[in-house]
């Protein structure tokens, strides 16, 4: 419970519709509250209240996701129940599962397209999950769970965490299907019922799947393969309950001058290396952000230097853009990144001539040049170009692997 506490203060989540936030618990005393849910947990009176329903923009589409907030008291049990769930069926998880994983991250992912890639296998079959986290049945989750657990105490407090439903609009719905997103234990669930999808492919016959949660390619051989795997992929989901979204479900073949493909933010694309005078290049899979990608972060940053924080101290709306510069491009730099790198860069400073030619009620060339040549640093803003950029990843080289190292290859 302790751990669990930690794992949910680390995480600084909003409060449910309970209206407690962390700060009340703090306030409270926070060996009480896991005192009392520990009583609670073990004479059987725990009961999970619904969580609050918001939704939040998807990054580069006009859509909403739907996120479910726990009150602070159900996301400690959730997080209790994850630290001892998540090792026993960790064991039996396959390697082409890599999202929200111990020890895994997108990249891991990202590797595997590098590397079959270079196998030969170009042709994709791309598609995520329609709505998977609302759409797992519960009959069939808690048929899943219990191939490993059989304590009846955990298993039934599983059962009210997913009965205990959501306040939308200030009606509580309580669906059958669904983990709801926001949840703490709802990746571990969907990962747990998506194994049966894992455990059911063959390589062999259908190409190497790569799962991220509800994200998924599969690399073939061949077009006739690609065309088979995707039949047979729709038939498992139907078993579980689950189809794969018609909008992004497609097959593509990379090819030098071809389409390419958008996985886990970045684009990805079959490219020739400029070689020497007369040697042809190397043929290799690139990747850079996507256009997704590169649209959210000038979204983001055209926030921070929107006109409402015209009064705003220049070095705090830089201190700012540099957060989300660096988060943003310690993901993207495992990439041929450095052109929307320039791009981004260019952005940054142009967004931050406006506003302070805004401020002062000049032109923005006078903008410009307080940024570029007024300051002796940019004002403090990072530059994305030597700011962390690594080399391009390499086949059957992993990503961890790779030295910082400003001379990235352009593309």
């Amino acid at each position: 419970m302790w751990r669990a506490w930690v794992n949910v203060r680390r995480n600084n989540g909003a409060a449910g519709i309970d209206k407690t936030t962390l700060a009340m618990v703090e306030q409270y005393g926070v060996a009480r509250l896991l005192a009392e849910l520990a009583d609670d947990l073990r004479d059987g009176g725990y009961r999970p209240l619904a969580a609050r329903r918001v939704f939040i923009p998807k990054p580069g589409t006009a859509e909403q996701r739907p996120l479910s907030i726990p009150t602070v008291r159900d996301r400690v049990v959730q997080a209790a129940m994850k630290i001892v769930l998540e090792p026993i069926f960790e064991a039996d998880m396959l390697p082409c599962s890599f999202g929200f994983r111990p020890k895994r991250a997108a990249h891991d992912a990202l590797q595997v397209l590098i590397d079959e890639s270079w196998r030969g296998r170009r042709w994709v079959v791309e598609t995520d999950i329609a709505n998977c986290f609302e759409a797992i049945p519960h009959d069939k989750l808690m048929q899943a769970v219990e191939e490993r657990v059989c304590d009846q105490a955990v298993l039934k407090l599983l059962r009210a965490m997913l009965r205990a439903g959501v306040m939308d609009g200030g009606q509580v719905r309580k669906p059958v299907t669904g983990t709801p997103q926001g949840g703490v234990v709802s990746p571990l669930l969907a990962n747990i019922y998506l194994h049966r999808l894992d455990r059911a492919w063959d390589v062999r016959r259908h190409g190497v799947l790569v799962r991220y949660a509800d994200d998924l390619v599969v690399m073939c051989k061949s077009r006739q393969q690609a065309e088979a795997a995707l039949v047979w992929l729709r038939l498992l989901l139907a078993d579980l309950g689950l189809e794969p979204k018609a909008a992004k479900t497609r097959i593509v073949h990379l090819q030098v001058g071809g389409d390419g493909l958008d996985f886990l933010g970045f684009h990805h694309r079959l490219v020739r290396s400029q070689g020497r005078v007369g040697a042809k290049g190397v043929i290799f899979l690139a990747r850079w952000p996507s256009k997704k990608a590169v649209q959210h972060a000038r979204d983001r940053i055209r926030e921070l230097t929107a006109r409402r924080r015209l009064l705003h101290r220049v070095d705090w709306i830089v201190e700012d853009l540099n957060r989300f510069l660096r988060g943003w491009a310690a993901y993207f730099r495992y990439g041929n990144s450095a052109d929307q790198f320039d791009k981004i860069n260019r952005y940054t400073r142009m967004r931050m001539a406006i506003l302070i030619a805004k401020r002062h009620r000049r032109s923005r060339r006078f903008g410009w040049y307080v940024v570029a040549f007024a300051s002796a640093n940019q004002l403090g803003l990072i530059d994305l170009t030597t700011h962390g950029t690594v080399a391009a990843p390499r086949p059957f080289r992993a990503w961890r692997d790779r030295p910082n190292a400003g001379g990235e290859r352009r593309r």
